[in-house]
């Protein structure tokens, strides 16, 4: 199996209850970046037969997957024992022996489409052999300019005019769209601020950027997936989740 033939059976693992296959996959010092479950491969294990005794099946629906080294990231909606279908976003660690050694996540309810019709998960499958180093290159650079601010005079060189596809529940396509998003939220006194950036992973023409900052002055996790075309940024999906207060963490390992 591949890696993220790997990583797609483990996941696979809520929907089917089998804690053979998630005992197989994962190394026995597994991290768990998840807050709100225990760490260790035992917790997920737990975790696989609590959700494959629950009255409702649990489903499973991966949507994009890619590899950057030893990580392999996924778009992904879940609904977990009936409880509402969630957009996340997994990464995954493999170890030196092909096991799963650690995982990362964030997690929204789905939605409904935005102003220009899209949804959290539609629009462009097809990924590009390009050199990915370029890609996560762009990817750094616009999210360090742009969404950190450190040099907000280089918004429009990262985009080919208003050619830009955008899947963020609130915002339309163009920069005239996200322009008009942003000036809706400075109206209601609301910032949205990054200030760290911890990984940009990249495979073809798509990188992934893991970000923390606030909204609205609440602790906030960004995921933000771009697909990348002749060098601008193209296309855009997000997943923002709040960070939970440290005196709930399940485990000590920390968002990231």
């Amino acid at each position: 199996m591949t890696n993220i033939e790997k990583a797609l059976a483990l996941i696979n693992t809520f929907a089917t209850g089998d804690t053979e296959t998630a005992k197989g996959l994962l190394a026995p010092g597994y991290i768990q970046h998840n807050l709100a479950y225990g760490t260790g491969a035992d917790a997920f294990v737990g975790s696989v037969a609590y959700l494959g005794s629950a009255p409702v099946k649990t489903t499973v629906n991966n949507i994009r997957a890619f590899e950057d080294g030893d990580k392999v990231f996924l778009q992904t909606v879940y609904n977990f024992a009936g409880m509402g279908e969630q957009v996340a976003f997994d990464i995954f660690r493999f170890d030196a022996n092909g096991k799963i050694a650690e995982h990362w996540d964030n997690l929204t309810a789905k939605a409904d489409p935005n102003p220009s019709g899209h949804s959290q998960i539609d629009g462009t499958i097809e990924k590009k052999n390009v050199d990915k180093e370029e890609t996560r290159t762009v990817v750094a650079s616009f999210v360090g300019d742009v969404l950190r601010g450190e040099n907000p005079g280089k918004l429009t060189d990262y985009f080919d005019g208003d050619n830009y596809i955008q899947h963020n529940i609130s915002i339309a396509d163009g920069l005239s769209g996200l322009g008009a998003a942003l000036a809706a939220l400075a109206e209601q006194g609301i910032q949205m601020i990054y200030t760290k950036t911890h990984y940009v992973f990249a495979d073809g023409n798509y990188g992934l950027a893991v970000s923390e900052g606030t909204f609205g002055g609440v602790p906030t996790t960004y995921y933000d997936l771009f697909r990348v075309e002749d060098g601008k940024i193209a296309e855009h999906w997000d997943v923002m989740e709040t960070l939970a207060a440290e005196d709930t963490w399940a485990n000590s390992n920390g968002k990231f």
